[in-house]
């Protein structure tokens, strides 16, 4: 009884992909419904029993997308666990998602369809956009335990993740840059925490401000 299911799980994935690919290739307006199928390997009908109009399947790739960006996001602040261990198993994650080729493809196709049609994309992608809850209740939480500054957690949450996006994801997305090879990644978790923590970490500040005293 569950082969069925299943079968169409795979069906529906196929399609997915396919769609990906014929989206990234041609754009979505001079991609049809019928080049999918032929790509999924599938029939026309099987493509539209899972999606109904072409909006409807592109709006699930931006949701496969928006879910795969909020699945890495969830942890949780510990504070019995020290300040840097955690931020860098928060990075390390943020970093495998951004180095996914099959989440680069669907970065794509979000940005492309969003600067040619605007008002097709733009709820998903506004969604997509806002800052990450995750990090944001990390670093309140961190806050309130006096291990980080007062600040705006939101604009703290953008400026830690931009510093990865900057090298490690915008390039590749939109200029086709590598892949940074693993030890680059390793470096640049370790520099982007410690950069961090640095400014807004307390235990750094009292001690800055220890030495400046004496």
């Amino acid at each position: 009884m569950s082969e069925p299911v299943r079968q169409t799980d795979r069906k529906r994935e196929a399609i997915l992909q396919a769609a990906i690919h014929e989206f990234r290739l041609n754009g979505f307006d001079a991609t049809s419904m019928d080049k999918i199928a032929a790509t999924a390997v599938v029939s026309k009908r099987t493509v539209y029993n899972h999606f109904p109009s072409k909006d409807d399947l592109f709006a699930a790739i931006l949701l496969k997308l928006w879910q795969s960006a909020v699945s890495q996001d969830d942890f949780r602040y510990q504070a019995d666990k020290n300040l840097r261990e955690q931020l860098e198993t928060f990075l390390g994650n943020k970093m495998r998602l951004m180095s996914d080729t099959n989440f680069i493809d669907l970065v794509r196709v979000a940005v492309a369809a969003t600067i040619h049609t605007p008002d097709r994309a733009r709820d998903m992608v506004e969604r997509m956009s806002k800052r990450e809850e995750g990090i944001v209740a990390w670093i309140r939480a961190a806050q309130a335990d006096g291990k980080l500054k007062a600040g705006d957690p939101y604009f703290m949450g953008d400026m830690l993740q931009g510093q990865l996006k900057s090298l490690a994801f915008w390039p590749q997305v939109a200029m086709g840059q590598p892949m940074l090879e693993e030890p680059q990644q390793k470096g640049l978790i370790e520099l982007t925490a410690g950069m961090f923590l640095g400014y807004y970490g307390v235990t750094h500040a009292s001690l800055v401000g220890t030495i400046s005293a004496a």
